[in-house]
């Protein structure tokens, strides 16, 4: 589309009217909210989740409220697994408009004592299973020269850290930020919008372990300008906005969802 030939339309700049959004570790957490968030904008959505149980309960609280949801039990490491599951979602729904590229895992263990198996198991998820995720969807995506890619990184991306030890976490984030820079550049020419977004700690149970010590949230609190961690339904917005037709010329971009963490 030229820029003479946009006109922005408030009616439907954040609708997802129609699209087909696939969300890796959607079961759950922020995955299982931006489902929600997606759907009530207009998308089918298919839950990928290596928790078979989980994903497919998500997918039915979905399809009680009255929305378009599937479940496929994936394996965010595996080609395989994941290519089967895109094929799936492609033979009932005819396509790919959105990934959600949110699985993820941390293992917080100090540097000096951190295993190898550890620091790959992370490595796995976080980073390789992100690209494989992305390569595979956008492969559907080029065939119609349209699509985009939402990673989930994370302020300890961007940021050293400091509060406990999480190198693998940290290190596969940072990385995610700089994979999305690259295929935004790679695959622009393709249609293909590529983004990330930073979320500060949100309270799922994921951090879990973190915010059931008081005095360690209460240490969250106090390096956040807002006083406070993020509520799950707080991501929602960024993503959809990143996903939507109003982020049409947005690319490239990682959007901090942090209540000013990282502004200091």
């Amino acid at each position: 589309m030229t820029p003479s030939a946009f006109q922005f339309d408030a009616a439907n700049a954040f609708s997802l009217q129609g699209q087909t959004a696939i969300i890796t570790g959607g079961a759950k957490g922020i995955g299982a909210a931006v489902a929600k968030g997606m759907a009530q904008s207009g998308a089918h959505i298919a839950l990928f989740d290596n928790d078979a149980e989980a994903v497919h309960a998500q997918a039915t609280h979905l399809t009680a409220l009255g929305f378009t949801a599937h479940a496929y039990t994936v394996d965010v490491t595996d080609e395989h697994s994941i290519e089967v599951a895109m094929q799936s979602v492609v033979q009932r729904s005819g396509r790919i408009d959105c990934l959600f590229n949110n699985a993820g895992l941390a293992i917080r263990q100090p540097s000096l004592t951190l295993s190898l198996e550890d620091w790959e198991k992370v490595l796995d998820v976080n980073l390789t299973g992100v690209f494989l995720c992305a390569r595979l969807a956008a492969r559907h995506m080029v065939a119609r020269q349209s699509g985009c890619i939402i990673n989930t990184a994370s302020i300890m991306g961007l940021s050293g850290g400091g509060l406990y030890p999480n190198i693998s976490y940290q290190s596969t984030k940072g990385a995610v930020v700089n994979l999305t820079r690259s295929l935004a550049v790679e695959w622009a020419r393709e249609g293909i919008r590529v983004n990330a977004i930073a979320p500060t700690w949100v309270h799922t149970d994921f951090i879990k372990p973190l915010t059931d010590k008081p005095e360690l949230l209460n240490k969250l609190h106090a390096m956040t300008p807002m006083g406070r961690i993020a509520q799950v339904d707080e991501i929602v917005g960024g993503v959809i906005y990143l996903a939507s037709p109003a982020a049409g010329m947005v690319t490239g971009h990682t959007l901090a969802i942090d209540g000013g963490f990282l502004a200091q």
